[in-house]
């Protein structure tokens, strides 16, 4: 990453859905002053923070990009009370977005459980904003098909980690083997130096949540609901951003989707999987940028 991308940076804390809300503002460099600026918000998946969307930030230079830590992880506190559940996340984004200031013409953006999150709200609140970026959207439940075995074998570590004792479970989740199981899982990229950034981003991050209870919740929703299901509910342009070799958003699954969709635009990115944000931020921003300028002000 660029050094520029820390100087593009502030963060803020704001009080929403009685989360204490980390925010970081990436502000744009070189734009052209007589154009409008265009403003992402952006929503990251489970167990990230915002970090992980980092590299299509300093893709895009001339956007200003705005970036919660979910609530439960990161530099956020839990919700409390509520459940961290998609309605919960739903209504914090909502809430956030009114403190913010951001109006119809922001872009939402949400990658892998992000995706979720930002689909069913704007399936909720349909004129809240106008355009909609997903990479990597989750687009096919995960207790069915392949993936469920898989789905349910990891709803179990969750579950355990939250009943074992606290030093226990706490280590099991933070366990470095165990994470580096997860990130080389993922990774598709053969680049030495890119599989080591990864992994370290993975080791640094994916330890950066509040509770393991706050995990489970969120996991379980992460399994329990998809993009798709609010398909029909999506009357605005959507970019669908996809890996060609992604385990967890599959191809096909996103290709339904898109089918689905009313207005929208996909782009694959051949030899990818799910981390999009880490291995091909170059094209994804790419089609962020070509979108961006396609669709209305």
């Amino acid at each position: 990453m660029s050094e520029r991308l820390a100087e593009r940076e502030h963060r803020t804390t704001v009080e929403v859905s009685g989360s204490s809300t980390a925010v970081f503002t990436y502000e744009p460099v070189g734009a052209d002053p007589s154009r409008p600026t265009t403003t992402i918000l952006a929503v990251h998946g489970f167990r990230g923070t915002h970090h992980g969307l980092l590299r299509i930030v300093d893709e895009l230079p001339r956007v200003r990009f705005i970036m919660p830590d979910l609530p439960g992880f990161g530099a956020s506190g839990m919700f409390a009370p509520g459940e961290h559940s998609i309605a919960e996340y739903g209504d914090w984004l909502g809430a956030l977005a009114d403190v913010l200031g951001l109006g119809p013409e922001t872009v939402l953006l949400g990658h892998s459980f992000g995706s979720i999150v930002v689909s069913h709200f704007l399936a909720a609140h349909p004129d809240r904003f106008t355009r909609l970026v997903l990479v990597n959207p989750i687009s096919a439940p995960a207790l069915e098909g392949p993936q469920a075995i898989l789905s349910r074998l990891a709803e179990f570590y969750y579950w355990s980690a939250a009943r074992l004792p606290a030093s226990v479970g706490t280590a099991l989740l933070r366990s470095r083997a165990v994470v580096r199981l997860m990130s080389e899982a993922m990774a598709k990229t053969r680049n030495t130096q890119l599989r080591a950034f990864i992994h370290a981003q993975h080791q640094e991050h994916f330890s950066e949540f509040a509770t393991r209870e706050s995990l489970l919740e969120s996991f379980r929703a992460s399994i329990s609901h998809h993009a798709a299901e609010v398909a029909e509910q999506l009357d605005l342009p959507v970019l669908l951003i996809a890996g060609e070799r992604d385990e967890v958003a599959a191809l096909p699954h996103v290709r339904r989707l898109h089918a689905r969709l009313a207005d929208s635009r996909l782009t694959v990115i051949p030899g990818v999987g799910h981390l999009i944000h880490y291995e091909t931020p170059g094209p994804a921003a790419a089609a962020i940028a070509e979108f961006i300028q396609e669709a209305p002000a």
